[in-house]
């Protein structure tokens, strides 16, 4: 295991919400002995989704010993997005795509208890806001440049989100690990 955040070291980490495209929905974050925890109001009209993200890695993560990322956390039933943020190599262009591209997956949480998601880097899709990149690419896990947890009404494959909710949403992050 590769320890990325866990307890009280979330330090950086932040909220960012639909509000950046016109949405009303709030959401903050705070960090608390026992991890991340983030918390909202969700409003679907207008955007759709919060999210609470971290910050850029600099120099990027080098995950590439790993088989995919760890994580722990309440989720109280709801579908969650992870989106990951790479260095492209390619001198920085796909940082020219508005909303940039993104690894992403959507997953459930136990209704009960905590949550410990394995997600295989093989699973990430690449994405452009919420909307399927159709090209062949290959995620590369030695160059990870940030994280993002979303409760969002879009899905990972563009669809809606079937487990989508508005209104109060609590997520507790305990912890984000490299696993082997």
């Amino acid at each position: 295991m590769i320890p990325i955040a866990s307890g009280d070291g979330f330090s950086g980490w932040h909220s960012l919400n639909d509000t950046v495209m016109g949405g009303r929905s709030q959401g903050s974050c705070r960090i608390a002995s026992t991890g991340l925890e983030f918390e909202g109001i969700l409003v679907e009209e207008g955007g759709g989704f919060i999210s609470c993200r971290s910050p850029l890695f600099s120099p990027p993560l080098d995950l590439s010993g790993c088989v995919g990322l760890e994580l722990e956390l309440l989720g109280y039933g709801r579908r969650f997005k992870l989106a990951v943020a790479c260095a492209d190599g390619l001198a920085g262009l796909t940082n020219l795509i508005p909303g940039g591209l993104r690894w992403v997956i959507e997953f459930a949480t136990e209704s009960e208890g905590p949550s410990i998601m394995r997600i295989p880097f093989t699973e990430l899709r690449a994405s452009v806001r919420a909307k399927p990149v159709g090209l062949p690419m290959k995620f590369d896990p030695s160059r990870i440049t940030r994280l993002q947890l979303l409760h969002s009404r879009f899905a990972d494959d563009g669809g809606l989100n079937a487990g989508f909710l508005a209104g109060p949403v609590y997520l507790q992050l305990r912890s984000v690990r490299g696993y082997t």
